[in-house]
């Protein structure tokens, strides 16, 4: 039965929005009329807007309506769903039922129109690919074939949340360096720009020479002062110039091989890069997808432009015959690791279990370097910004100490 969007106004004269299932638009403006709703508006969840796009395509500028947390627990409740023994279509009514917010019930009613017009899972999906990207739907699409949908969307799940907890680990290494040098840098500006300046006053008509260290003080407040405003609005043409550059494939390949070389952020970029690269091949393989098409699907996930066209260029060495471990061997930026469960794989059959194996491990040695690194820069921002901020205190104190050696 066919879904339908409404906004209605209620006998208190607010206004109601949601979905509703009907035959046609008037059987879905006579079932409003009998819940005490005035219809104003009524729409086919799959209705075709006028310049010919999808509607669930046509915002481009509006957010998702599923952030990366909010696709898993989908993915995960559609799984037990289905794995109750619930028809596709009976557990997208449920869902969207239960759905968080309007936007995810459009989407969810959308697919639940498709499926029950005949349209396979997969195929409903390339409706939405904004929420569902070619990785995701190939795993579907490969459950549906295989007649195992509840436990491949099982392992999607674990998969999505897998990459979330991987990230929610850097970054979490990463926030609280950022914001210590945040408000180190806010405070050596607040105290060059005005203390230093009004604490100089005091000495202007002095005609003592100040300590050395009061003068470079002096001197950067000037230049904070006088050419702050300057610098910042350069460093913000320098980053659209970097960005605008970057979006040429060539200089974007050079700029992310660069970063992988280094020292500390270059391997974790490349462990993480690599993690995600081997999760996705494992997730694809076991869900029964011709390695081609997994491969293809799992290098569409590298985000760092470098290793991505090294995995492009083991995809051609694959297709040409050459082993996955051989292919990816060649390329240097692929971790000795992921090379050497890949051909374990190979030799004993069992490919995407030693792919998963590469996976954890590499993720797992991202976390601790990821900590290693956030317990080494803690207490070093910290020793740096007390130095700083002591230095500053000094420049300030000496002209007074030597002046109150002088009146004694």
């Amino acid at each position: 039965m066919p879904a339908y969007a409404y906004k209605a106004i209620d006998s208190q004269g607010k206004e109601q929005s949601g979905m509703i299932e009907a035959d046609s638009p008037r059987a879905a403006r006579t079932a409003l009329r009998a819940r005490a709703l005035l219809p104003m508006q009524v729409e086919a969840a799959t209705e075709q807007p006028k310049h010919g796009a999808h509607w669930l395509q046509r915002d481009l500028w509006t957010a998702r309506a599923y952030s990366p947390a909010g696709l898993a627990i989908f993915t995960r409740q559609l799984a037990g769903l289905v794995a109750a023994g619930l028809p596709i279509e009976r557990a997208l009514t449920v869902m969207t039922e239960e759905a968080e917010n309007p936007r995810q019930q459009r989407v969810i009613a959308a697919l639940r129109a498709e499926v029950n017009g005949g349209t396979s899972l997969a195929k409903a999906l390339e409706q939405a690919p904004r929420e569902f990207d070619d990785t995701y739907r190939a795993v579907i699409a490969a459950g549906e074939q295989g007649g195992e949908l509840d436990r491949v969307l099982e392992s999607l799940a674990s998969d999505l949340e897998e990459g979330l907890a991987l990230r929610a680990k850097l970054l979490g290494a990463a926030l609280y360096p950022a914001i210590v040098s945040a408000v180190a840098l806010a405070i050596v500006i607040f105290l060059l720009g005005y203390v230093v300046p009004q604490v100089a006053e005091v000495f202007t008509g002095s005609r003592r020479a100040l300590p050395a260290l009061t003068v470079i003080m002096l001197a950067l407040s000037e230049a904070v002062r006088n050419y702050g405003v300057w610098a910042l609005m350069a460093l913000l043409a320098l980053a659209l110039v970097l960005r605008q550059a970057l979006q040429n494939e060539a200089m974007r390949i050079s700029f992310d091989g660069l970063w992988l070389r280094l020292p500390l952020v270059g391997r974790l970029s490349r462990g993480y890069n690599a993690a995600r690269f081997a999760a996705t091949l494992a997730m694809l393989a076991q869900s029964g997808v011709p390695i081609l098409r997994a491969l293809q699907a799992a290098t569409d996930t590298l985000h760092n432009r470098a290793m991505r066209r090294d995995a492009q260029e083991a995809l051609v060495q694959v297709r040409e015959g050459a082993p996955l471990a051989a292919a990816l061997a060649a390329h240097r930026r692929f971790p000795t690791l992921l090379t050497m469960f890949a051909r374990l794989g190979e030799q004993t059959g069992t490919l995407p279990a030693m792919l998963q194996r590469a996976a954890v491990q590499l993720g797992g040695e991202v976390q601790r370097r990821a900590m290693q690194m956030a317990t080494i820069l803690e207490p070093l921002l910290i020793v740096a910004m007390g130095g700083i901020v002591m230095l500053i205190v000094l420049a300030v104190l000496l002209p007074i100490i030597e002046l109150n050696q002088l009146a004694r």
